[in-house]
């Protein structure tokens, strides 16, 4: 059995910003992107940890309160995410209770998910199947954004709706844990070195 050929086995680092390599054996900057170019970044695995378990933290409150309080003719409901999408099921507004389902619920939960996978892989120096593995984390890099769009439609809903007594919308406690989940995953992911996943995999003869 022998280790995998990688950039760096042959002398070169691979920019993590821009993805260019680089002759060289010592850190430096980058000649396209004008990034720190590193061999490898061990120790951002202890921040990715970090803000995973912090994201861990916040998602429990984040489902549990509510995330916005409708008042509408001095009577005021409050609507947690899934009581969200409920009443959008309840209304026949099936594909967008499905759309905040995904975007507001299973994202936010795979990508805690995929990122505790891949810290394990690194840590446990599991052997894997690396171009799966990193095509894992290009996804969560990638679809991270998208969990916004509960804070997205609070907001237009909170300037939109405003009408004195009559209606008016008010973002809950939750909204701000639910910011603080997709803000800190989005940081744990661009923390993350998908390099470290290539180092300790073996080629079988």
């Amino acid at each position: 059995m022998k280790r995998l050929s990688t950039a760096l086995t042959h002398g070169f680092i691979r920019c993590h910003e821009c993805g260019q390599l680089i002759k060289t054996k010592e850190e430096c900057i980058c000649p396209v992107c004008k990034g720190h170019v590193s061999k490898r970044r061990n120790k951002n695995l202890h921040l990715t940890a970090a803000l995973v378990i912090s994201s861990l933290s916040l998602y429990i409150p984040a489902n549990i309160f509510p995330i916005m309080a409708v008042t509408e003719l001095g009577s005021t409901e409050q609507h947690t995410i899934a009581g969200g999408i409920i009443a959008l099921i309840r209304q026949d507004m099936i594909p967008i209770a499905m759309l905040v389902l995904v975007a507001s619920i299973l994202v936010p939960l795979l990508k805690l998910m995929g990122l505790t996978l891949l810290m394990l892989c690194v840590h446990y120096r599991w052997q894997v199947n690396a171009k799966l593995f990193t095509r894992l984390y290009r996804i969560i890099a990638f679809v991270g954004r998208w969990s916004m769009l509960d804070i997205f439609m609070i907001s237009i809903l909170t300037g939109l709706v405003d009408i004195g007594g009559v209606a008016k919308v008010i973002a809950g406690p939750a909204a701000t844990a639910f910011a603080a989940v997709v803000v800190l995953t989005m940081f744990a992911a661009k923390s993350f070195d998908p390099r470290l996943i290539w180092d300790h995999q073996l080629n079988h003869d």
